[in-house]
Formats: structure tokens, C-alpha cells, sequence
């Protein structure tokens, strides 16, 4: 298994434990412990428990990217 660095080794003690945050308390935690010298980015993963195959739980959404 591959050795961690020390920038890894410091995110993973902070978050150590903290499994259900809201929104706003994870994003003040990923920006508290941003390491690198360009923007990073965040992936979400949702499990909404719909059903697609039913016309009335279909979910669909627009965002709007700068």
C-alpha cells in the first residue's frame, strides 16, 4: 500500500467522524482545509430514492455555469 503525504494525512484527521454535516458546515470544512494553489472542485453523489420509471418522480433540474 502506498505511503500518504502529509497534506492527505491533515484532511483525512479532519474529517475523521464527521459523517452527516449539512451543507453549509462541509463546505466551510473543504474550503478550511483547501491545500492546492488552483480552484478545487467537489463532487456530490445524491441518493433522492425515486423511482425513474414513474412519470411523477421524475427529477430534472438547469444550472447555470459561469
Amino acid at each position: 500500500m502506498a505511503k500518504l503525504g502529509k497534506r492527505i494525512k491533515a484532511a483525512r484527521e479532519a474529517f475523521a467522524g464527521k459523517e452527516n454535516l449539512s451543507v453549509e458546515e462541509a463546505v466551510a470544512l473543504v474550503k478550511a482545509n483547501a491545500t492546492a494553489k488552483f480552484d478545487e472542485t467537489v463532487e456530490i453523489a445524491m441518493n433522492l430514492g425515486v423511482d425513474p420509471r414513474h412519470a411523477d418522480q421524475m427529477v430534472r433540474g438547469v444550472v447555470g455555469l459561469p
